[in-house]
């Protein structure tokens, strides 16, 4: 079910983790390694399970992984939103959370119109 050719989500969620490995680096230096991992995992899983659903084996196996990429990246606004409401932590730059709120709704779109195509 592989569809090679470039499609937006893919490439928002792959710039999004390599801006979220930058974001996480900031707190491995200041070795805030628990948080940091935190964000990077969840940050970076969001694009690696939107490539995942690329190879979907039927459509059914496509929305999965799209909600599984879906709850990931609620999971990085999660932390994102601590880190910004925090007082002891960096606050992301705002670039991060408009991206990440375009993700969610990008996905949240294209999870509702595969459910309507599926039937």
């Amino acid at each position: 079910m592989r569809n090679d050719r470039e499609n937006i989500i893919v490439a928002k969620t792959f710039d999004f983790a390599l801006e979220i490995i930058d974001f996480s680096e900031v707190f491995f230096n200041m070795n805030r390694f628990s948080l940091a991992n935190q964000i990077f995992k969840t940050g970076t899983s969001i694009g690696a399970n939107v490539r995942e659903a690329q190879n979907a084996e039927s459509k059914s196996d496509f929305i999965h992984k799209m909600k599984i990429a879906a709850k990931e990246a609620d999971e990085t606004e999660y932390w994102l939103l601590l880190c910004q409401k925090s007082e002891r932590l960096n606050s992301p730059p705002e670039k991060l959370i408009s991206d990440l709120k375009e993700i969610i709704l990008i996905l949240s779109k294209i999870i509702s119109s595969s459910k309507t195509r599926l039937g």
